[in-house]
């Protein structure tokens, strides 16, 4: 007899439909899986076979052959356990073959038949409703999870006789209902704020322009300066995060295994700071059977790299094209994926080895050489990627012992809200939300300069010695300078405001 049941497998951040296809026959005892199952699907035998007869239930002692289809793709983790099982449960006589036909089936079967959290529930919940499916059953502890998207109905089963009893209405069980607004309000966690760091105006304000646009940024000053401070408060002045957003970034943290029961749906930016001892796969994902790394997992957010020289080469690399492109695909044996990796970069080094090169202060015990090997760790073409260029000069004595507080983030984040609010309304439709996203066809389009802010960009750029690339990201700069000032031209202070963001191409690099 054969039993069909449904599931869901992934392919990058998105899902697809699994056929799970259950046939017993007579013959010699035997259980196969076929459909290219990974060995986590193959180990599923032995949890299958105990988790149902410590049920209570009957394992049929015949030829159980089962099949994943579609057969030609890999299909990896422990999810299948529930649909195998009632598919077993189903072609054996001990439920109706016609129960849960219409529904999908996600959950890791434990020795004695309670189901267990798995990861990626909610691209697989979003495949299944783009596919017609709107009743999903899994694992309690994933319930909150999958209820975020709307019009499914989500069944939070315990353990496999209460997924029995509901569907003979013995024991019905409620769908999990959660309110979206209430899990998008700001978290408990703590909170940094621009008031609290001492100086650096000139630092904030291009921190502020970075936000307003979403550009890259590089950070270069003398140990102790405030640039790790600095970093871990840009979050704080970015626009706050729109449902679909938060969707994007969820669905990637669900893959990696991320979230909790607690917090289902990630309503605030990401910021990742990885060490510098990351591998590339670490950075930018792999492995054998493909998993997103930092740059993905900082999606619709930041990613922070402190001592920027410090990271592997083939690490900083890698981060070239996904910088460029906003997506990253990896291909490996076991298949390829595509994550997105829309992120904000914000870098942070000091410009020699021992961190006072050009510092007013202290001297620089640094040879020439040294120098110019240390800065030759950041390659030219990943230079060209990172908009601002910022000095982070040593704070002086009087204004860390002064008592009045700077610009709080909240007002630097009405300023940033107000121009990405500019940008959302120019470029509806466009597929775009932020200058920093700007193609080369719309920036003829939006980044027009007039005669003196022309002939002083052309002074700059021949001055400075810049790239095409260089030359692009100033303009998608100066674009974002003039929303922040509601100025719909692009003019000539614009353009020499930015140019002072590029100038440590001349002081540091060449």
């Amino acid at each position: 007899m054969i039993s069909m049941h449904k599931s869901t497998a992934l392919c990058g951040i998105d899902g697809y439909i699994v056929d799970v296809e259950t046939d017993i026959s007579n013959g010699l005892p035997g259980f196969d899986i076929v459909g290219l199952p990974d060995a986590a699907v193959k180990e599923s035998k032995e949890r299958i076979r105990a988790a149902i007869k410590n049920s209570g239930l009957t394992f049929p002692s015949k030829r159980i052959t089962v099949n994943l289809a579609p057969a030609d793709i890999k299909k990896e983790g422990a999810h299948f356990d529930l649909p195998i099982a009632l598919g077993i449960l189903a072609a054996s006589d001990q439920m109706d073959l016609k129960i849960g036909q219409d529904a999908v089936f996600l959950g890791e079967l434990s020795l004695n038949g309670d189901l267990r959290r798995v990861n990626g529930v909610l691209p697989m919940v979003i495949s299944a409703y783009q596919k017609g499916i709107k009743t999903i059953f899994l694992p309690i502890e994933n319930a909150n999870e999958a209820a975020v998207v709307k019009g499914v109905e989500v069944f939070g089963v315990k353990n496999l006789c209460e997924i029995l009893e509901h569907f003979i209405s013995k024991k019905i069980i409620n769908p999990t209902i959660v309110d979206i607004d209430e899990l998008l309000k700001d978290t408990e966690k703590e909170k940094y704020d621009f008031a609290e760091v001492k100086g650096q105006l000139y630092v904030k304000r291009a921190l502020e322009v970075a936000a307003a646009g979403g550009h890259n940024v590089l950070m270069i000053g003398p140990p102790g300066s405030g640039k790790t401070m600095i970093a871990k408060r840009i979050p704080s002045i970015l626009p706050d995060l729109t449902f679909e957003e938060s969707l994007e970034v969820t669905k990637i943290h669900s893959i990696a295994g991320n979230l909790s029961s607690n917090s289902p749906l990630i309503s605030e930016r990401p910021f990742r700071h990885p060490h510098h001892t990351i591998s590339s796969v670490g950075l930018s994902g792999g492995g054998a059977n493909p998993r997103p790394g930092e740059i993905s997992l900082s999606h619709n957010g930041v990613l922070f790299m402190d001592e920027l020289p410090e990271f592997r080469r083939d690490a900083l690399e890698a981060m070239r094209q996904p910088l460029e492109d906003g997506e990253i695909t990896i291909t490996r044996s076991g298949g390829t994926a595509t994550y997105p990796s829309n992120v904000m970069l914000v870098a942070s080094m000091n410009p020699c080895p021992c961190g006072y090169y050009g510092d007013k202060v202290r001297e620089c015990s640094c040879s020439q050489s040294q120098i110019m090997k240390y800065m030759g760790k950041i390659s030219g073409p990943l230079l060209d990627r990172i908009d601002l260029h910022i000095e982070v000069p040593s704070v002086k004595y009087d204004e860390l012992e002064t008592k009045e507080k700077g610009e709080s983030s909240e007002e630097i984040k009405k300023r940033v809200d107000r121009a990405r609010k500019i940008q959302t309304e120019r470029y509806k439709g466009l597929g775009i939300f932020a200058n920093s996203q700007l193609t080369p066809e719309l920036m003829s389009k939006y980044c027009v300069l007039g005669e003196e802010a022309n002939a002083l960009l052309k002074q700059a750029f021949e001055a400075l010695g810049m790239s095409a690339r260089a030359h692009n990201r100033i303009l998608k700069v100066a674009r974002t300078i003039a929303d922040l000032a509601g100025s719909e031209n692009i003019e000539a202070e614009h353009i020499a405001e930015t140019i002072q963001y590029r100038a440590l191409d001349k002081k540091f690099f060449n």
